[in-house]
């Protein structure tokens, strides 16, 4: 049996939804499952995957792997995010925005799962356009690749560090 190493240890895996898809054969049909899994580590990284396969648990072990594949890194910062995002992907949009402590997760199911396993405490969210788990997971994902820290934004505009500021949400 292969060794894990550290990191893969302390993963957050979430099923965000299961399908059963069935294709009809002569004889009748036949039934398969696909899976949707957010895999975090709760600390900054997250990733999604589908995985399709003749029984749940095969498609679920897929989904988990897919999505150790394809992880990202999210910006923190305060527990929270550092500025408003909307992600899109097909009919579905995200609209994420930052929030002040105490706040808490404010989000449905599909978006809820990414945050949460990313590690996000404060945040508002809103689900706009299409609720389907696919594209609402794929368009919360956009949204999240589209942040940047601070530092990024100043060494990408050649500001110094009191020129930009991210102030963070009033109470």
């Amino acid at each position: 049996m292969p060794v894990k190493n550290q990191d893969e240890l302390n993963l957050i895996d979430k099923i965000v939804h299961i399908s059963r898809v069935a294709k009809v054969v002569k004889g009748g049909k036949r039934f398969s499952f696909s899976a949707i899994v957010v895999v975090g580590d709760g600390n900054g990284k997250v990733g999604f995957g589908l995985g399709k396969a003749n029984e749940v648990p095969e498609a679920i072990r897929k989904g988990i792997e897919k999505a150790k594949k394809g992880m990202i890194s999210v910006p923190i910062m305060n527990g929270t995010i550092p500025y408003e995002s909307l992600g899109k992907f097909g009919a579905g949009k995200v609209f994420m925005k930052p929030a002040s402590e105490g706040t808490g997760v404010i989000a449905g199911g599909a978006v809820r799962a990414v945050i949460e396993s990313v590690g996000i405490k404060n945040i508002l969210t809103k689900c706009l356009g299409s609720h389907n788990p696919h594209n609402v997971v794929k368009a919360t994902m956009e949204a999240l690749k589209q942040l940047k820290t601070p530092e990024d934004v100043r060494k990408k505009l050649g500001k110094e560090k009191r020129e930009i500021t991210f102030a963070p949400p009033q109470a």
